[in-house]
């Protein structure tokens, strides 16, 4: 029922609201300590009412890190490939942009100073409410406990409480619109 109301509000967005949320997003990633050390970052390329990442990753990548987008596979899973700028991605399943460079693993994202991950709602303890598929989830599973793990929202989707279940990841950080980043305690 909540991954319902969420994605209501989110169609309710205009395509103008969507992408100031985006550059929003974009700059409080970009200023943050983590991102600017960071070589390697593991992404994704957004797609219909979710935050825009489509500059994030563009700038990224510009100033010369290395980015890893996924690639979604059959059993759910994610593999990751090297972004290689706009002009390097192809239609994927369910409509999602894929990278076209050769896969690199599943286990790349392992190597990643930074993971940005997409996410519905986060609540206070870090729990991510995504689409309900689980492929995150694996793929935060085989992330570093150290490794910033950072997902982006709009302003509304920070909320108290997600249910969660045993295999559910959090994540470290939240970067929203309006509100920035916010490092997140628990553990």
């Amino acid at each position: 029922m909540l991954r319902d109301q969420l994605l209501t509000a989110r169609r309710r967005l205009t395509a103008a609201g969507r992408a100031g949320a985006g550059r929003d997003i974009r700059d409080a990633v970009l200023s943050l300590p983590e991102t600017q050390m960071a070589g390697t970052v593991a992404a994704y390329y957004s797609i219909g009412s979710e935050p825009e990442t489509h500059g994030l990753l563009f700038a990224l990548w510009k100033r010369g890190s290395y980015v890893l987008l996924p690639i979604l596979l059959p059993d759910g899973d994610l593999d990751w490939a090297s972004y290689e700028g706009p002009d390097s991605l192809r239609p994927g399943p369910r409509w999602l942009s894929e990278p076209s460079e050769p896969p690199r693993g599943t286990g790349a994202i392992a190597s990643a100073d930074l993971v940005l991950v997409p996410a519905l709602a986060v609540d206070h303890s870090g729990v991510r409410l995504g689409r309900g598929g689980g492929s995150y989830d694996r793929a935060l599973a085989r992330v570093g406990t150290q490794v910033p793990t950072v997902a982006l929202l709009y302003d509304t989707e920070f909320v108290p409480h997600v249910p969660a279940g045993p295999h559910d990841q959090r994540v470290r950080m939240i970067a929203r619109p309006a509100a920035g980043v916010t490092r997140l305690t628990w553990g």
